[in-house]
């Protein structure tokens, strides 16, 4: 992994840009803005992708695998993310040639230039906010520049290139890069302690978010349910704080959520109060429907057209995805790699699955995160799913620790019927498969690479017998 250093000079003109990571889904959104732009656009990645293969139909050179042949010689500035390897080829052949070596956060804020911005952050909730901030503005007739963490469903794309001042991030605080960005208005949905491996203390992470609030130039949008946000609105300093959610005192009120179907609430701001009904399940989303109209109502939008725009909004790709139904059983998609996340997406499962159980398929994700918090994961599994498959970690860019596998979730279980680990994927699929019966939703949990196993599961069902709901 390398850290991004803030401190390198971003340059004033890039003609070629090559990006390491090229294929993931921020990487990729940046490399089609760049196009956008007119800049020769080159890029790496370990494996094929849709992603790939999208930029390559626009005219970027893209590469499977890391090798120092990509970096072509007309490159001047070179794009990573933190999850590359200090050795990687490419990027100490840029450093060997001494060109523009910056972190894909830089890259970001040399594309915001001074546009308008409003920064989405947050432990959880950002990408389902930033799309629906991104698709209501669209729907009144606005048309910002926008870089998500995810494919938002109605758009088809994670990113875009708008005609007008506003320019709408998912920003990050996994690194401490949402403190680079000139934000005019900054949305908090929650302050959940994670990424400790970067922050070092929880209280770091939280003097984090109190910088990033007072460090915006005309308004913070803040949770006042979640117990982080609510510590760090009580220290910022900034003169326009507006606060949603559930709580009596919000400035943007939650109220009467219904969750028999699309989730339906009211939303209360100065003695209005408006009905709202989304197509996205879960309370969760009630709440970030808030915080969206919060954003809305600091640009200077009026309640109801502002929720009625959000309304609207039909998910983005890894949030609660259904793939496929195979026998009855219907197989959803959820990035959440959190006990927070992972308690929200069950949630909204529950909500929507009836007569039907829900069986989890969790993959941890990092060893670090796992070792930190495998009891949560497996009190929240055994709480909100009917059984649980785990598979083993996801390492994304940490080396193993020994001792620490999926299985540390699954033992953690107080009933251990109610769970099982297997490491196998085709052995996973499987047994899924003759667990679920009709009716019965499964859900694929974690924010690596666990959706790839969508297609073996779907087939497993296919080919196994019958099962009908009991």
């Amino acid at each position: 992994m390398i850290r991004p250093d803030l401190s390198l000079p971003i340059p004033d003109d890039i003609s070629a840009a090559h990006f390491i990571g090229i294929g993931g889904s921020g990487m990729s959104g940046l490399a089609g803005m760049f196009l956008d732009r007119g800049i020769r656009v080159s890029g790496s990645d370990r494996a094929d992708s849709p992603s790939l293969r999208a930029l390559a139909a626009r005219g970027a050179t893209v590469h499977v695998g890391h090798d120092a042949a990509n970096l072509a010689d007309d490159v001047d500035t070179v794009i990573h993310t933190g999850a590359i390897w200090p050795e990687n080829p490419e990027f100490l052949l840029a450093k060997q040639r001494g060109l523009h070596v910056i972190h894909r956060s830089q890259a970001l804020h040399w594309l915001i230039g001074s546009r308008r911005l409003v920064s989405v952050a947050g432990a959880h909730g950002k990408t389902t906010s930033t799309g629906m901030i991104v698709t209501a503005l669209q729907r009144l007739d606005a048309d910002p520049t926008f870089v998500n963490g995810g494919v938002i469903a109605e758009l088809g794309v994670s990113s875009g290139t708008g005609s007008d001042e506003l320019f709408v991030i998912e920003a990050d605080e996994s690194d401490g890069t949402f403190l680079l960005y000139d934000t005019s208005i900054a949305l908090i949905t929650n302050v959940d302690p994670d990424h400790l491996d970067h922050w070092g203390t929880a209280d770091a992470f939280y003097d984090g978010f109190v910088r990033f609030a007072d460090g915006a130039r005309e308004a913070v949008v803040i949770s006042s349910d979640d117990p982080g946000a609510r510590r760090v609105a009580a220290a910022v300093s900034h003169p326009n704080v507006v606060t949603f959610g559930e709580h009596p005192d919000a400035d943007v009120r939650v109220t009467g959520v219904r969750t028999d179907g699309p989730v339906a609430f009211t939303l209360t701001h100065d003695g209005v109060s408006v009905q709202g009904r989304l197509t996205v399940p879960g309370t969760h989303n009630a709440i970030n429907a808030a915080g969206a109209v919060a954003v809305l109502l600091t640009l200077g939008y009026g309640l109801e057209p502002a929720l009625r725009a959000v309304e609207a909004f039909g998910g983005t790709a890894r949030r609660f995805e259904l793939h496929g139904v195979q026998r009855g059983v219907s197989v959803y998609d959820d990035y959440a790699h959190h006990p927070t996340e992972v308690a929200a997406a069950l949630s909204a499962a529950r909500t929507v699955v009836g007569s039907g159980r829900i069986i989890a398929l969790h993959q941890p994700h990092t060893y670090s995160r796992t070792q930190e918090m495998f009891r949560e994961f497996a009190e929240v599994l055994e709480q909100l799913a009917d059984h649980t498959v785990v598979l083993d970690v996801y390492g994304a860019r940490e080396d193993p620790v020994p001792g620490v596998t999926g299985e540390l979730v699954s033992t953690a279980f107080s009933d251990p019927q109610r769970v099982h680990f297997v490491a196998d994927w085709q052995q996973a699929a499987d047994y899924t498969a003759a667990v679920a019966r009709e009716g019965d939703y499964v859900v694929t949990l974690g924010c690596g690479n666990v959706n790839l196993i969508i297609p073996q599961l779907l087939d497993a069902l296919a080919a196994a017998p019958d099962r009908p709901g009991e």
